[in-house]
């Protein structure tokens, strides 16, 4: 079985809200534990944080942010993309700590964040500009944690 949505809105920090909950609730079909859904609502909030804060950062025009769902079997796959000015070096940029807006008091651990509570994470250069954030989690709803317990 397969389920997809896709979902477009501008990049406005009062969005993010939004697109976390939006992912979660599309998510509730695996039937997840609390702590799986926040942990995927943190991982969309991360990546939705970054295009706001990074990618549209003074540019001119439409700054929008798509984030495309997928539910297959038991995984879920999110891939949040702008089209903003993109990342110069991604290697650097999912190091622990490394942060190119010190002076805004970033922490420099969103890609951490989205690692550690994702099961993969996949960070690639949008075409003809931008970044997009590919993130898969296997759920294993409630009753089979029950199961195993």
């Amino acid at each position: 079985m397969k389920n997809e949505m896709t979902v477009i809105f501008d990049a406005l920090s009062e969005n993010e809200a939004f697109a976390r909950n939006t992912v979660a609730a599309f998510c509730v079909a695996l039937d997840p534990t609390v702590d799986q859904i926040n942990d995927i609502k943190t991982a969309v909030s991360e990546a939705v944080t970054n295009c706001i804060v990074h990618a549209y950062s003074g540019a001119k025009g439409p700054q929008k942010i798509t984030i495309d769902t997928a539910i297959d079997t038991d995984t879920v796959h999110i891939v949040v993309s702008d089209t903003g000015i993109g990342i110069e070096n991604i290697e650097n940029a999912m190091q622990p700590f490394f942060t190119t807006k010190p002076d805004e008091e970033r922490s420099g651990m969103g890609f951490t964040v989205m690692e550690s509570f994702m099961d993969t994470l996949e960070v690639t250069r949008n075409t003809p500009s931008g970044t997009v954030v590919t993130m898969t989690k296997t759920i294993r709803g409630a009753d089979w944690n029950k199961k195993t317990l």
